[in-house]
């Protein structure tokens, strides 16, 4: 019998981000690591799935190069999670193991994507960093190690794409509910089953490697993610960064914020 509730799977990786500063390894591959200590898989009454070990970070050519083999481990394993019927929520780690879970998906079926992120990561241009073209690679538009393995490009179709959130001012070919349309009560969801990514930077944070002014509260993340779940087959969390909460009171709140918005 599959677990009814979540099935908790660590996807620790680096390898989508830039050096915080010079020598200095982002800390975000902890994210899990600081749920977990804060009780999050216990609280959400969820089963514990491991991790998929990714490789070293070491620099920008070299952690892009190892990314699409990362993909596909992660990809394996989701796959598994669902065709056993399993409900998986990922602990990242960066934005790119979004790569994995939608590949996981495209190799299942047809399913969508809903992107809470306060960027829309959509950079074609000048790319080097994955985190911040996440979106762009799932939709197809990346070279083809990254957006076609097994010949499947693209993950997920435009169409089938609703960004949360986002206060960067960017642009990209989506349906896009800014912040402040997101607040003034615009809503809509993809049309077909979805992948829930949460980017903590949606948040008025500082302990994520992009920080911006403003940005949703804990309580308005937890009601995005309530009002998600229903056509929800996952989740991912991605880019807290425990290096950058010395006191732990920024993994407490994401995790109080996780379980409101994540329990049924």
């Amino acid at each position: 019998m599959p677990h009814r509730g979540w099935t908790v799977l660590d996807a620790p990786s680096n390898l989508g981000l830039r050096q915080l500063r010079p020598g200095v390894e982002p800390g975000a591959r902890r994210l899990a690591d600081a749920l977990r200590a804060c009780g999050l898989v216990e609280r959400l009454g969820g089963r514990d799935a491991g991790r998929v070990e990714a490789p070293p970070w070491t620099s920008l050519p070299e952690n892009r190069a190892k990314i699409p083999a990362y993909t596909v481990a992660l990809a394996d394993r989701l796959g598994e999670l669902l065709r056993a019927g399993e409900k998986p929520l990922v602990l990242g780690g960066d934005c790119s193991i979004l790569l994995g879970a939608m590949l996981a998906l495209r190799r299942h079926g047809h399913y969508g994507l809903a992107f809470v992120d306060g960027h829309l990561d959509f950079r074609t241009e000048n790319v080097d960093a994955v985190a911040g073209e996440d979106l762009a690679v799932v939709t197809g538009r990346a070279e083809d190690a990254l957006a076609d393995i097994d010949g499947l490009r693209p993950y997920v179709r435009d169409e089938d794409v609703v960004a949360y959130g986002d206060r960067s001012g960017d642009r990209a070919p989506v349906r896009v509910i800014d912040l402040a349309a997101l607040r003034a009560g615009e809503w809509a969801v993809p049309d077909v089953p979805y992948w829930v990514h949460v980017d903590a930077d949606v948040l008025r944070l500082d302990a994520v490697d992009s920080p911006q002014p403003d940005g949703l509260s804990y309580d308005e993340l937890a009601d995005v993610v309530r009002r998600l779940l229903p056509g929800a087959v996952g989740m991912q969390v991605t880019i807290f960064d425990p290096d950058l909460d010395p006191d732990g009171s920024a993994a407490a709140a994401l995790t109080d914020c996780l379980v409101r918005g994540a329990l049924p």
